[in-house]
């Protein structure tokens, strides 16, 4: 048996069919003679062809390819119909065959023969007629899937061989034919699968491949808030736990239930109550494959190309997932390959910070850039605590110099439309503090104290435009709480007197009474709040930092209050001797500003609400 490549450069074996040769019909068709090739269609589309038939076929369409010009584009779709993949190994190898010699003849059947090969990157589809409706979707079952796939890129880069233009022709076709969402979960994976195979041999559609199927990620993301996804998990949950207690009253024989239990559960175990949440795990499962396949060679990272594929990545990030908001799982991809080097994560972190600080940028984008610098410090494991200072100083020296800037000028006030990417950063500086400042103070708590003192939260806090009154109050309420214990800042007299502000106001006029509360929250999310997704979160959880729920000795700490003497008298004084005008609680509920931004209290492993009292 020849090689492929020997195969597909050897000439064609010479045959004899009784009725004449295929250039002799084409060369009757010419004359206006249609009846042989009449014939020669109605054969070629026979359901029933044999494979001696299609052989014997294609080695005549193979010597007489200069004669298949745009005029017979008619035959040649019905060449492309051939069911060539599903046939024996030698109709395979002639067909491959056949198609070189097609593309490199008549390069004007380019795109019918690239699209037949796409075509084939999902299973075949099948109709089940269920009450007179017909059922159709993808073929699991079929056993030769795989090799059918591995034939067609095969074919797609004999077709790239002859013609070194495929790819701009191709990508379109790509897009083309990506299937709609409410497919199968096994026709996504196939198609999304194929998709990345593709960018190892055609590396120059790498990028453009990658766009495509985050871009489709990012519509099944948002299409499934996290709330929805939570919602259908406790529903099947609870259809479950129904069912089962439903069978041990019906049924005694408890091995026999024990085992019903069993395969139920590892039969649902894996799987997303919600269809859409169940097709974006799958898809995420794969794209976190490939991102390991490619970095590691033989099992060790190259760095070569990581560093190339974390260019494309973070190409595609600032392309679709910086100015998507609040998209709960796609963006971890970014996440993942920062795990594989310190300097990965380090690289993306600067990017953050130079979209951050760049005033050219959008008020948006800064904002989502700051969002990310704090949800990646607080929840990457994998960042040490030498990084995240170094990132907080850059930060809170950033601050400072913004509230330099605006004290003496005439928007030195409180305004999320002037000063967004000021309180994005706050509330980024506040939620790494409340995630790391337990590291920030391992080993030397008097270093640790010093250098948290010499951040100088007091004047962040204190200055005129206020982020404790912007910032989320989930998360404000714990970082006071925490600098409150550390004797860094006092926030509750601002926090007190921002809920005074908050009470709603009546005002009468021409249609009514008009119920106003002054508030103007800082419209943000927690890029990496925990991942959900049953499969592909096994990737992601061992280097999440979760949320350490406190203990009852950690918050009767946090309530301790700390006694007169300390530096909290000092405090006092620089509040201009404001005190509370209550001894209750500062009660935070849950969902606060639910409509303008996700707190962290949502979200499952997230700080939960705090209640910590005022000091007396």
């Amino acid at each position: 048996m020849l090689g492929a490549d020997e195969f597909i450069s050897s000439p064609p074996r010479k045959t004899v069919r009784f009725g004449g040769t295929l250039t002799e019909i084409l060369l009757k068709y010419e004359k206006g003679d249609t009846t042989d090739f009449e014939l020669l269609k109605h054969q070629l589309s026979d359901p029933d062809i044999k494979d001696a038939q299609i052989i014997n076929w294609l080695h005549e369409f193979r010597a007489s390819v200069a004669y298949l010009t745009k005029e017979l584009g008619q035959l040649v779709n019905i060449l492309l119909k051939l069911p060539w993949l599903r046939r024996s190994r030698e109709v395979v190898e002639e067909y491959l065959g056949f198609l070189g010699n097609l593309v490199s003849a008549q390069t004007v059947h380019l795109r019918p023969c690239l699209r037949m090969i796409v075509a084939h990157f999902v299973p075949p589809r099948i109709t089940i007629r269920e009450d007179d409706v017909d059922i159709s979707d993808s073929d699991d079952d079929d056993e030769n899937i795989s090799a059918n796939f591995d034939t067609c890129h095969r074919a797609l880069q004999t077709v790239a061989r002859y013609v070194p233009s495929t790819p701009q022709f191709l990508m379109p076709i790509l897009v083309e034919f990506f299937p709609f969402i409410n497919k199968s979960e096994r026709t996504l994976e196939c198609y999304v699968h194929n998709l990345l195979r593709v960018t190892v041999y055609l590396p120059t559609l790498r990028l453009q491949i990658l766009e495509l199927i985050i871009e489709r990620l990012l519509k099944l993301d948002v299409s499934t808030p996290q709330q929805d996804i939570e919602d259908a998990e406790e529903t099947a949950h609870n259809s479950a736990s129904e069912e089962k207690s439903t069978e041990e009253g019906l049924f005694d024989m408890e091995e026999d239930e024990d085992r019903k239990g069993n395969k139920v559960v590892s039969a649902t175990i894996e799987r997303m109550a919600h269809p859409l949440a169940e097709r974006l795990d799958v898809l995420m499962t794969i794209l976190f494959s490939y991102i390991r396949d490619v970095c590691h060679v033989d099992g060790k990272l190259d760095i070569s190309n990581t560093k190339d594929l974390y260019r494309d990545l973070v190409s595609v990030f600032d392309k679709l997932i910086l100015p998507t908001h609040a998209s709960c799982h796609v963006q971890y991809f970014m996440f993942y390959i920062c795990s594989f080097k310190l300097g990965l994560a380090e690289a993306f972190l600067d990017h953050l910070w130079k979209k951050l600080q760049d005033p050219n940028n959008p008020s948006v984008i800064r904002q989502t850039a700051g969002s990310y610098i704090g949800s990646f410090l607080a929840r990457a494991k994998f960042i040490p605590i030498v990084t995240v200072k170094a990132c907080l100083d850059l930060l809170v020296n950033w601050l400072h110099k913004y509230i330099d800037n605006q004290d003496k000028g005439a928007n030195a006030y409180c305004d999320v439309a002037l000063h967004g990417p000021f309180y994005s950063t706050c509330q980024a500086v506040f939620y790494t503090l409340i995630f790391r400042h337990k590291q920030l103070l391992d080993g030397n708590l008097r270093k640790g104290l010093s250098y948290l003192q010499s951040l100088n939260f007091e004047r962040i806090v204190m200055c005129q435009l206020n982020p404790l009154k912007i910032c989320i109050p989930s998360v404000v309420n714990l970082f006071a709480a925490i600098t409150r214990k550390y004797q860094l800042v006092f926030c509750y007299t601002i926090i007190e007197r921002n809920n005074r502000q908050l009470i709603p106001v009546v005002r009468s006029g021409t249609g009514g009474d008009l119920v106003q509360t002054c508030t103007n929250p800082l419209d943000s999310f927690f890029p990496f709040d925990p991942y959900i997704l049953k499969r592909s979160k096994k990737t992601i959880d061992p280097m999440y930092q979760f949320w350490e729920e406190l203990s009852a000795e950690d918050l009767e700490n946090l309530k301790k209050p700390i006694k007169k003497g300390t530096s909290e008298d000092e405090d006092d004084d620089f509040l201009k001797g404001e005190t509370p005008q209550n001894d209750g609680v500062v009660e935070i509920a849950p969902n606060s500003y639910e409509s303008n931004a996700r707190s962290p209290v949502s979200s499952i492993g997230s700080p939960a609400d705090c209640y910590v009292p005022y000091p007396l």
